[in-house]
């Protein structure tokens, strides 16, 4: 068959690699509209430093996904938590030597995130310490505890992301950390966004699941973990791009064809099935005639490019959905003005963080990665430098996005000297991506994803998968199980003749629970 997979992100080169790997009689493209790889979970390079778009944290409940992590980056197996080398506290070896040397490709990490709000840090989640009581204060404590148990005897309708988060956290901690850093994600108050987001994204989080977490670490009773809540994660040595660079490599080594630059335009049809996609390469229309069509292509543009008829609601419906787009500046500097009081001892004194929410809304940042704890690998000098991502979100053409790169790094440095986080003569080098359709949002024309969605399924050989292809903030394990759900269905539906049944492919992170194994 002629399968064409649109984008060379985690959905489209996992749906390729597995294509050809059970298959590679098949006949497969990847087409990309960009000169890059990996979609959002690409590595980016500069000057040597490497930045991480977005943060990726590789954990999943699926063995299916991580087996498959294992097999492209370490066929030996999982990485072994005595490695001196793995090890957070030790992540540069104190014995000098130098970790370029290891072989070891995927590094096991503890995870560190926090809060950063009015100068001091709050755990994420936050927990129930007796730092976190003395940062917020007696006073402040009470009127939450007070708070929670009012939203635990009167629920609200989870009518909107806002209830959502005050049924779990209670009003007064919802108001501290989550009103005003959800607006600066989405650019809207989660009063307007659906609670669909928390379903999918914060899922089983609560006041009440991080003490239950607590008392089952307490009492060792503890067998399973929300998300938000695992303390461990695997990464690989250079960022996440490195998954993703290999395994497209393996793929083509094995037969399937990789086009980069490549903007689909249109998807040919004919007797409700895609004949063709046609793109634009250096100025020139080319088509692919297709038997197969897989794309992680977002849907908006998807259903714009389709030459059949669409009806106008269904039009309109899929030209309104909204996404959120980001701008990430990284900064490399001599050091960060601030100090690492946790007990987790770290190189140089750094704090451990991987990353921190900013909630204060008086700057427009949202989080800061330090790359030099996801990976001593991601930074050119690690025992001298710090190399950080600032991350702020916005809309693609907003004054955020059209302010020139030079203008916005110093309007992100200051920001960030302005809230204690460096000093601006630290700086010693700067970069910027800018990053579209980052985020599908879950408002305006969201409500209409059964319409869109039952249009495109009555393109019998169209299948969409991953983050934008279903327009669904999934997690980049979520991504990769979406490929494999299509692979395998297309290839038990050509060997038993039937026709093809897409239920498990929109049904990934559907469920309302997603616990991680510890």
């Amino acid at each position: 068959m002629k399968i064409t997979v649109i984008g060379a992100g985690p959905a489209g080169i996992t749906s390729a690699y597995e294509l050809i790997k059970r298959n590679n009689s098949d006949d497969i493209t990847v087409i990309e509209a960009s000169p890059h790889i990996g979609g959002i979970s690409r590595t980016v390079n500069h000057n040597g430093n490497r930045m991480d778009i977005g943060g990726h944290r590789f954990f999943s409940k699926s063995d299916r996904v991580t087996d498959w992590w294992y097999e492209i980056l370490s066929p030996q197996g999982a990485p072994s938590a005595d490695d001196k080398l793995l090890n957070r506290e030790k992540s540069y070896d104190a014995a000098g030597a130098d970790p370029e040397k290891t072989d070891t490709v995927m590094l096991k990490r503890h995870r560190v995130s926090r809060i950063y709000h009015k100068n001091k840090f709050f755990d994420y989640p936050i927990s129930m310490k007796l730092a976190t009581i003395k940062n917020m204060g007696f006073a402040t404590t009470a009127a939450a505890g007070f708070s929670y148990l009012k939203s635990c005897m009167f629920k609200l309708p989870e009518t909107s992301l806002e209830n959502f988060y005050i049924n779990r956290f209670g009003k007064k901690l919802y108001s501290m950390f989550f009103e005003g850093y959800t607006e600066k994600v989405w650019g809207r108050h989660p009063s307007q966004i659906s609670a669909d987001w928390g379903a999918q994204r914060v899922k089983g989080l609560s006041v009440r699941a991080v003490l239950k977490d607590m008392l089952g670490k307490l009492t060792g009773s503890g067998k399973e973990v929300e998300t938000s809540l695992i303390e461990e994660f695997y990464y690989p040595k250079y960022g996440p791009g490195q998954l993703w660079e290999t395994a497209l490599e393996t793929a083509v080594s094995r037969g399937v064809k990789l086009i980069k630059n490549a903007e689909v335009i249109r998807l040919n049809t004919s007797g409700g099935r895609i004949t063709g996609v046609t793109y634009s390469e250096n100025g020139e229309e080319k088509t692919l005639n297709s038997d197969i069509v897989i794309s992680s292509m977002p849907i908006k543009d998807l259903i714009a490019a389709i030459d059949a008829p669409v009806p106008d609601d269904t039009a309109k419906a899929a030209d309104g959905l909204p996404y959120r787009d980001f701008i990430t500046v990284g900064l490399s500097l001599n050091k960060l003005k601030l100090e690492n009081t946790t007990d987790i001892p770290n190189f140089n004194g750094l704090v451990p963080d991987c990353w921190i929410y900013v909630q204060d809304t008086s700057v427009k940042l949202g989080r800061i990665q330090i790359f030099n704890n996801w990976s001593p690998y991601m930074v050119n000098d690690f025992q001298n430098t710090v190399w950080i991502g600032l991350e702020y979100f916005c809309n693609e053409g907003d004054d955020m996005w059209t302010t020139p790169d030079k203008e916005f790094i110093d309007f992100a440095a200051d920001e960030l000297e302005r809230i204690g986080i460096i000093s601006k003569s630290d700086i010693l080098d700067s970069h910027i991506e800018h990053i579209k359709k980052a985020y599908p949002a879950y408002f305006d024309t969201y409500s209409r994803m059964d319409d869109i969605k039952a249009y495109l399924d009555g393109f019998d050989n169209l299948f969409c998968i991953g983050r934008n292809g279903q327009h669904r903030y999934n997690n980049m394990d979520h991504s990769m199980i979406t490929a494999f759900e299509t692979v395998d269905e297309i290839i038990s539906a050509a060997s038993s003749g039937r026709a093809y049944n897409k239920d498990k492919i929109w049904n990934v992170n559907a469920e309302k629970d997603y616990h991680e194994k510890k």
